[in-house]
Formats: structure tokens, sequence, C-alpha cells
């Protein structure tokens, strides 16, 4: 995606996590619209991909986004460390990892429309 800070394409965010809207999120409301579309939503793989997809955007508002938030932190830290002290020259942790809520909230809407399109289109 372009980097606004930069001003330039950056082509490695495309597959990067992080951003707007969640992608992963995306993917498994898609996928769960789909069965609910195609399927209903009585049977067995409709539930799996809801519970997949709790999963995922759980995993991506929680455990990733404060993962993310610490390695932010660790390397503000490592970027005050005198020159002469070992860890100064390590290479900085990402720090995208995760989403806000907004952003999974934008992934989830984008997935359903994505859904809708695609059970149209056949």
């Amino acid at each position: 995606m372009l980097r606004y800070k930069e001003k330039r394409w950056d082509s490695k965010r495309m597959l990067d996590s992080g951003g707007m809207p969640s992608s992963h999120s995306a993917t498994v409301i898609a996928l769960a619209a789909s069965i609910a579309l195609q399927e209903g939503t009585g049977g067995p793989a409709f539930a799996i991909a809801v519970v997949l997809a709790c999963v995922v955007m759980y995993d991506a508002t929680g455990v990733r986004l404060h993962a993310g938030r610490q390695a932010e932190l660790l390397n503000q830290i490592v970027c005050e460390l005198p020159p002469e002290h070992p860890l100064s020259s390590i290479r900085p942790l990402r720090d995208s990892l995760g989403h806000t809520p907004l952003q999974v909230a934008a992934g989830a809407v984008l997935g359903c429309i994505v859904a809708y399109l695609m059970r149209n289109s056949n």
C-alpha cells in the first residue's frame, strides 16, 4: 500500500499484517457469508466458519495488536540506548502486527460485500 509518511509505494505492505482494512477478517467473513448464502446458516460448515472468523478477528484485535504495541515500545527503548550498548544495533521489531476494532470491522464489511458480489456474479 502507499506509505503516507514516505509518500512512496511499498509492495511489501500488500502481504504484511496490520493496516486498514483487515484482510484476514475480510477473508474469514467472506468465507462464512459465502457458506451462509450457498448452504444457509443451519449447517456445520457455517458454524465452523463462524468460529474460525471469531478466532481470527479476536486474535487480530487482541494478541497481535498488543504484541505490535509492545514491539513499538521495545523499538523505542532500543533507539534510546547509547551506541556502545550491545543491543543498540539490533534490527527493529515489526510493530504492525494487529488491527484496531475499526480495521477489523471494515474488513468484515468488505468480506460481506465480496461474498455478496461473488454470489450474484454467477
